[in-house]
């Protein structure tokens, strides 16, 4: 099976959908990667390197689409490239449908089968085709560098011998995934930064990130369906706009995030906003693609207002072109992965991640996919006066055998254990009762300690049980070093084997956690 790669024909996009070391990923796969001659020049990535990644390079696009089954592109296909696609082939793109209808619905009259990569559900399973996150993170982080570009300072103070140098302020509005990221880059560079988002939920996030989070009076959520914010009353959004009416007086660099699926992104800075800012400012309105959260900004342009910059860029994570093409094969070869591979590629309507991008197939439009059936709720009885109506048949029912079963072992288990403590204590050395009772009684207060401990707290608790592990070693030596029995030194031998591989475990995990945190 053949995967092609055409040259993307926008003219200010740098990307490309595979890079060579995916080409790599796919071919292991069982696929012939087609690159179209020139496809990966913008983002450091020769033809030279896909030849000697396994790629095959074609001269022309018409060549690719031509023998391609599969076809990998970046942005959605223009209607002379759908020309181009052969029937019945599959094609995996940003598609943006529920703005592309004309475009939808020319692929489905083509009879490709098409899979968006901007509608892959968010779901734990599905993060690592989550493309929209990885471009946003590159968005806000390159964000924060165009602020810098056009800012006249420096981000950190800095006390000088010709003078002291005020830190910059940044106001991030929107908690997302691009609001955190250029929440981390502003901080990374020195500056004072300040968080909004009408989410609560996003509050301890940018708290973890040494920002300070801007909270309304208001008890009303901004928490909307699948993670995005909603719309918000009139009398929290006049408080919200008040708000950043006074940080407009204050903050040097505005970072504005927001936006609402299938709505035009709000407009959250006045021009009176801008206006209050002081000269050198800088704004970066992320949601300039759909209209813009500045009521000044132009869509793709650098707008200049009473000394203030407002850049209103379109293509960030296209300005990372090398980073952004790796990251997005990534998540391509992961959704062909998910489709079977070449061996067993095959369009699986019951696999949630696939009908959830599906858009068109079968020359027919999927989308939007079904949604989920909401799971039932078991009606609560404990408000009602009567009792719960049992069932019939619930003695029989095979949640109560196993209930009988689970009792029955319980009991035949302690059993056991009683008669096993019986028989040391008539037949085991008076020593050995009093040792093997102490150790008994470890085990059960160990047991209870560490499973009563919350999860969050796991790694912390290892430096407890390393110590703990430091104590037993200590206690094997003695009994190696004593040597009165084969026993006690068979036993010292374990005690030390075993804790020894506890406490180097410990430590591994420990370091690998720690070196999470560090720059």
């Amino acid at each position: 099976m053949k995967i092609g790669i055409p040259r993307e024909t926008t003219s200010e996009e740098r990307r490309v959908a595979v890079v060579p070391r995916t080409v790599e990923r796919l071919r292991k796969m069982g696929f012939d990667v087609l690159v179209e001659t020139g496809a990966g020049a913008q983002a450091d990535c020769s033809d030279a390197k896909y030849l000697e990644a396994g790629g095959t390079i074609c001269d022309t696009a018409t060549d690719v689409y031509a023998q391609a089954d599969v076809v990998l592109k970046v942005n959605p296909p223009t209607s002379s490239e759908i020309a181009l696609i052969s029937r019945g082939a599959i094609l995996l793109s940003l598609i943006w449908p529920a703005s592309n209808e004309e475009l939808v619905a020319e692929l489905a009259a083509r009879g490709v089968t098409t899979i968006a990569m901007d509608c892959v559900p968010r779901i734990s399973r599905a993060q690592k085709l989550d493309v929209l996150s990885a471009l946003a993170n590159i968005a806000g982080y390159r964000a924060i560098i165009e602020a810098a570009n056009r800012f006249g300072r420096f981000f950190s103070g800095q006390m000088t011998a010709a003078g002291r140098v005020e830190p910059a302020k940044v106001l991030v509005i929107g908690g997302g995934v691009a609001g955190l990221a250029a929440m981390t880059t502003a901080r990374g560079l020195g500056a004072i930064v300040r968080g909004f988002d009408t989410r609560l939920a996003v509050k301890e996030q940018v708290e973890s990130l040494g920002a300070d989070f801007l909270v309304l009076d208001f008890e009303e959520s901004g928490e909307g369906e699948g993670g995005y914010a909603k719309v918000m009353s009139e009398a929290f959004l006049e408080a919200e706009m008040k708000l950043f009416a006074e940080q407009a007086f204050e903050v040097d660099i505005i970072i504005t995030t927001a936006m609402i699926p299938g709505r035009d992104a709000p407009v959250l800075i006045t021009s009176g906003m801008v206006e209050t800012m002081k000269e050198g400012s800088v704004i970066v309105d992320l949601a300039a693609e759909r209209g813009g959260n500045c009521a000044l900004t132009e869509k793709g342009k650098i707008v200049e207002h009473h000394g203030v910059s407002i850049i209103g860029y379109t293509d960030l994570p296209a300005r990372m072109p090398a980073l952004s093409s790796r990251l997005y094969g990534n998540a391509l070869a992961a959704m062909l992965d998910e489709l079977g591979g070449a061996e067993s590629l095959t369009i699986d309507l019951d696999n949630e991640i696939v009908r959830g991008s599906l858009i068109t197939h079968d020359a027919a439009v999927t989308w939007p996919p079904p949604k989920p059936e909401e799971p039932s709720i078991a009606p609560d009885y404990s408000k009602d006066f009567g009792k719960r109506p049992e069932p019939a048949d619930e003695a029989t029912s095979p949640a109560a055998s196993k209930r009988m079963i689970e009792g029955l072992s319980t009991i035949v288990g302690c059993i056991a254990v009683v008669l096993l403590l019986l028989v040391i204590g008539l037949w085991a050395p008076a020593s050995f009762a009093t040792h093997f009772t102490v150790f008994v009684l470890a085990c059960f207060v160990g047991w209870q300690v560490v499973w009563s401990v919350s999860p969050a707290l796991h790694t912390p608790l290892m430096s407890v049980t390393n110590a703990i592990s430091g104590i037993i070693i200590l206690g094997g030596l003695l009994h190696l070093s004593a040597g009165s029995t084969l026993g006690a030194v068979v036993l010292g031998a374990i005690a030390v084997f075993f804790a020894t591989i506890n406490i180097a475990g410990g430590f591994m995990v420990t370091r690998r956690m720690l070196a999470m945190f560090r720059r």
